[in-house]
């Protein structure tokens, strides 16, 4: 009976790995259709969105099922809380990158990104999809030391974002209402990615180590 328990309880963590992969390839193409104006990928992300909708209410449903009914103790209930979180993270990327999308749909078939911002964003985009893919990675590995290597990536993000928010507001600079608008909206959605990746790491190395990291090093998420 146990021995089935623990089965079920590496499925959970397999299949967060799962849906983790397909946050990954959801950030790719939202951030492609964005930074390349190309609407097949922005529906695509849209419309794939639905089955990391429904992964997130299965997971939930497993993880309460379980601790409903087997009483889970030390590292299993560690195991099932964290998931439950991570689930919530991964699906909160999705839909992130579902809002990147949409905006690069909405100002197809022109670009979202002012030209002056291309760059800031083309890395903020390399930055979302190597964080993620380490967050994957952690997780899928039960690696500790890879998910505490996240903090530092996530730094890399916030530079970004300040000197987004410095050159918009830059005395002299003239961007529409609107423009200023989506820089800022998908500044933050990019942000927001690299905090969710760091949340995921977070309760990566709490399975692990039985601690969650704090101090000045480490983000909050």
């Amino acid at each position: 009976m146990r021995t089935s328990y623990h089965e079920e309880l590496d499925s959970i963590l397999d299949r967060l790995v799962t849906m983790a992969e397909l946050v990954e390839v959801a950030i790719k193409e939202g951030s492609a259709s964005l930074l390349d104006a190309d609407l097949t990928r922005a529906e695509t992300v849209i419309t794939n969105d639905g089955e990391l909708d429904a992964m997130h209410e299965e997971m939930e449903y497993k993880c309460l099922s379980l601790l409903a009914l087997q009483a889970p103790v030390a590292g299993e209930l560690r195991i099932i809380v964290s998931a439950i979180r991570v689930v919530f993270e991964l699906a909160r990327m999705g839909d992130l990158a579902v809002h990147v999308a949409k905006i690069a749909r909405l100002r197809y078939p022109g670009s979202a990104v002012p030209a002056s911002f291309e760059d800031s964003f083309r890395e903020m985009s390399e930055i979302s999809i190597e964080i993620v893919g380490r967050a994957r990675a952690a997780l899928q590995n039960r690696d500790a030391e890879e998910a505490l290597r996240l903090a530092e990536i996530d730094e890399r993000m916030d530079v970004l974002r300040h000197a987004q928010f410095t050159q918009l507001l830059a005395p002299g600079a003239e961007y529409s209402t609107e423009q200023a608008i989506d820089v800022a909206l998908l500044g933050r959605y990019f942000e927001r990615f690299a905090d969710h990746a760091v949340a995921v790491a977070r309760r990566v190395i709490y399975i692990m180590t039985g601690e969650v990291p704090e101090g000045e090093d480490w983000p909050n998420a």
